[in-house]
């Protein structure tokens, strides 16, 4: 199934073994496999409609039963576009636990990898607002398998 939708919007130059490099020297971390592999299609921008929600057993913020999941930050210093790069700066204006790395949000809200545990980082769902977390999958690969369409919910 794609992944990508068309557009522009969010998306990044095209990603390189040097700016991974950089990102996980600048983050303190080592991304995710998958996460690089989707960024090497596309680095960041938004996600096809089949793909946009993650189900969840307990109620947020956002909804009783999902979050969203509309885009993904890719890598690089896009002017007026995220990035992963910007995780340091909106965790600490967010006042978000850390270490994380952001893949998607609009500042009250946030879908990151956590690192806080070590090994393989879930993936969790950040409300800075409630100051409340939720961890929607064990790792990555899991979290991609169970994207959703939004409009699947009520």
């Amino acid at each position: 199934m794609n992944f990508w939708a068309d557009g522009t919007y969010g998306v990044q130059a095209p990603l390189t073994d040097e700016a991974v490099r950089d990102a996980e020297a600048l983050l303190g971390v080592r991304l995710p496999q998958a996460l690089l592999e989707l960024l090497r299609v596309q680095n960041g921008g938004t996600v096809v409609g089949e793909r946009n929600a993650f189900p969840t057993t307990e109620r947020t913020s956002w909804a009783p039963d999902h979050v969203p999941f509309d885009s993904l930050m890719g890598i690089g210093t896009a002017e007026g576009t995220l990035s992963l790069l910007d995780t340091p700066y909106l965790v600490e204006e967010w006042g978000l636990p850390s270490p994380v790395v952001l893949l998607t949000g609009d500042g009250h809200t946030w879908i990151a990898l956590d690192y806080r545990e070590g090994g393989e980082p879930p993936v969790v769902w950040l409300d800075a607002d409630d100051e409340s977390e939720l961890r929607l999958a064990p790792d990555l690969p899991t979290f991609l398998a169970g994207l959703v369409p939004e409009n699947s919910f009520d």
